[in-house]
């Protein structure tokens, strides 16, 4: 470790990236949250934190060195936090900023598992409660969502997504509402900079969970943040003799001490509508169907030890230290003779019991299939039974042991193992028969990756059988036919949804691993999660009884002119006539906006203001769309969610025409919410009115 810390500061120093030398580079990291490990390791936990320190600081990188999650952080390391909150984190010293390096914006995917999201009205609640109680610097973790190409993804069952709800997807698509509602969050912070670094701030109760922070530029200028963290109750607070309504699980910010120019609850940014429904799908995504099977080609594994580089041990060898992460496969294969124990030409049934640390296995009696056994993510360990048949003679068990990426945290995972650890048969006499500690032949990987199928040098090889009659739905079957790319610039993904579970290949590059199969449990979720009271990965949840992605990245880069190659390695059984290639055509984007809403942040200046006390409905395409058509438009009391269905309320005035004059053929518009500015008559004088509008952008 030693040397690579001083092979990574010294190509920062050659290239003069330093701060000090000119360079981007103000701060640098040692270990990542090894504090929340560091107990299990005793006395020598706390030996290596102070020598990864000792060993940083020796490096003189001239700028200051960082430890996240780190309490015991020597001097002059400074400790960071890492979380969904950092409200009430302090450093170790008060000589040492109030940093928070890693802010959760959501969480990671896992293979048989709902879709965890964080609501923005709790993301922002927390950053500004950060800042509000003595922040000066914070990171989105992750802003812009990523993929885990290859077999990169870590594990156990770490899907190959990992967009992690991010302001900006894993398709480099803006997420909204929460990109723009926290690009309104920090333009309100940005506006009490000065502020909040000229000094600490001054604390004021205001009730039960209700509190200000008070930051005095001089006597007479002051910004504040004032926070209402009860998880249930609105407030209405008394500050500096001026009445301010604070909904629960938020906080309000004035720049001048006197005017909310934002509340973290109250989200006017557009909202980017899911593609889960098949109205949204039609209109905004394009598929190209490979349906033809003529088109396939196929290849079928064979079951057990497959080449002349097997070889024998006594036992059961624990998977990683024997494949050395050079496959996701490991074969276990044995026999037993059942001569002595059943009389000729008979078969008996029997129990088979197999254990496993992880992460999936299949199991084979005579090359016939007899089970399936998996983990989860949180215990990839697992127990199979089955009743086998067993004949005269010899009798082959072979299992394929699969791993779904490498442990990558945690106390002692570098000696997490992973493979089989028992296998056991009961009902051939009284005791059971312990095959754990008998002779086994072992071959790393599977044949295809040993010839190399996915490649495109092997695309028109003889090895590959070609017919109109493809299999469908059979283990360890490999299959790959041509495509042309599909036509746009914009981002396209694989549709594996009618797979089981295997990995895929583009023009020979891995696009991942996938397990449609794999389906998460089916309660558990809700839409509309409640964004106040303490967030955790497991609060807010969608597609329950799903897989955890069905929909791959397939960068444009790796796509080529005219012919491309897919390779799909299908594991446990699937339908590739049914996958497709998908690309985006369009996208549904909704805002609702009422009349008591605050104009946006950006349009306030000190002593001035707001520039105009009207609210706007802001609508903008993605770079390269415009607005095609308006889909619908109410001023007065719209019902409905945003996304999910809009429909008019009691007080309906249809301005559609209006809003399609404002805003179609444009990237965006800004439509200012009041009876004066829209045209119209009042449809309901004294009624508190907003305005709803969805419309579709296309490219």
């Amino acid at each position: 470790m030693e040397r690579f810390l001083a092979k990574i500061v010294n190509l920062m120093k050659d290239e003069n990236l330093f701060a000090s030398q000119g360079g981007p580079i103000i701060l640098a990291q040692v270990e990542n949250e090894y504090g929340n490990v560091e107990g299990a390791y005793g006395v020598g936990g706390v030996l290596y934190v102070n020598w990864a320190a000792e060993t940083a600081v020796s490096l003189n990188t001239t700028v200051p060195w960082v430890m996240c999650a780190q309490a015991d952080a020597p001097d002059p390391i400074i400790n960071t936090c890492n979380g969904f909150y950092c409200d009430r984190f302090a450093p170790n010293s008060p000589f040492k900023p109030k940093m928070w390096t890693e802010n959760y914006v959501g969480w990671f995917l896992a293979f048989g598992y709902a879709v965890p999201f964080r609501p923005v009205e709790d993301l922002a609640f927390a950053v500004a409660r950060f800042f509000e109680t003595g922040g000066t610097f914070q990171n989105y973790y992750m802003y812009f969502g990523g993929t885990n190409f290859g077999r990169t993804a870590g594990g156990p069952l770490i899907a190959t997504s990992y967009d992690y709800d991010a302001p900006i997807n894993e398709y480099g698509l803006i997420n909204q509402p929460k990109w723009g509602h926290l690009r309104e969050l920090h333009i309100a912070i940005k506006k009490c900079e000065e502020h909040l670094v000229n000094a600490n701030s001054t604390q004021i109760s205001l009730g039960d969970n209700l509190e200000a922070h008070v930051y005095y530029k001089s006597s007479k200028e002051c910004a504040a943040f004032l926070a209402n963290y009860d998880s249930s109750s609105d407030a209405i607070v008394t500050f500096r003799g001026k009445s301010y309504f604070l909904h629960a699980w938020s906080v309000s910010i004035l720049p001048d001490c006197v005017n909310v120019i934002f509340n973290t609850a109250k989200v006017t940014s557009q909202v980017t509508v899911d593609d889960n429904s098949a109205f949204t799908r039609s209109i905004t995504m394009r598929e190209f169907s490979l349906s033809s099977s003529s088109s396939w080609s196929w290849y079928k594994e064979k079951v057990g030890v497959w080449g002349n580089n097997s070889f024998d041990a006594s036992g059961l060898l624990e998977q990683i230290n024997t494949t050395r992460d050079t496959s996701d496969f490991l074969w276990y294969s044995t026999s037993i003779n059942m001569d002595e124990k059943i009389g000729q030409n008979e078969t008996k049934e029997v129990g088979l019991f197999v254990g496993s640390l992880g992460h999936a296995a299949l199991i084979f009696v005579n090359k016939k299939l007899v089970g399936f056994g998996y983990g989860i993510h949180d215990d990839a360990s697992f127990m199979l039974s089955a009743k086998v048949n067993l004949r005269t003679g010899s009798n082959t068990i072979d299992v394929l042991s699969m791993m779904i990426g490498l442990q990558n945290y945690g106390p002692w995972f570098d000696v997490q193992g992973a493979g089989l650890y028992s296998v056991i048969l009961t009902g051939l006499t009284d005791s059971k028969e312990d095959l754990s500690s008998a002779q086994w032949t072992y071959q790393v990987g599977v044949e295809g990756e040993f010839l190399g199928l996915e490649k495109e040098s092997l695309a028109n090889s003889s090895i590959w059988t070609r017919g109109s009659a493809i299999p469908i739905n059979r283990t360890l079957t490999w299959y790959k036919t041509a495509f042309l790319a599909p036509e746009g610039k914009g981002p396209v993904s694989l549709n594996l949804s009618g797979m089981g579970k295997g990995e895929a290949w583009v023009n020979g590059l891995s696009i991942g691993r996938y397990w449609s199969s794999y389906l998460s449990p089916s309660s558990g979720c809700s839409e509309d999660c409640d964004y106040r009271g303490t967030y955790d990965a497991s609060k807010c949840l969608k597609n329950c009884g799903q897989p955890a992605q069905t929909l791959y990245l397939v960068p444009r880069s790796w796509l080529q002119p005219g012919e491309n190659l897919l390779v799909i390695h299908e594991e446990l059984g699937g339908d590739p006539t049914t996958i497709s290639f998908v690309t985006r055509k369009g996208q549904r984007i909704c805002s609702h906006v009422s009349d008591s809403d605050l104009p946006p942040v950006d349009t306030w200046e000190p002593i001035v203001g707001f520039g105009s006390t009207t609210p706007q409905l802001g609508l903008k395409c993605e770079t390269g769309w415009r607005i095609a058509s308006v889909l619908f438009a109410s001023f007065g009391t719209p019902r409905g969610n945003c996304g999910a269905s809009f429909y008019p309320g009691n007080c309906h005035a249809n301005i559609s025409s209006t809003i399609e004059q404002m805003c179609v053929g444009k990237q965006g518009c800004s439509i200012p919410v009041s009876t004066a500015t829209l045209g119209v008559g009042d449809p309901c004088p004294n009624v508190r009115k907003s305005l709803a509008v969805e419309i579709l952008c296309q490219n």
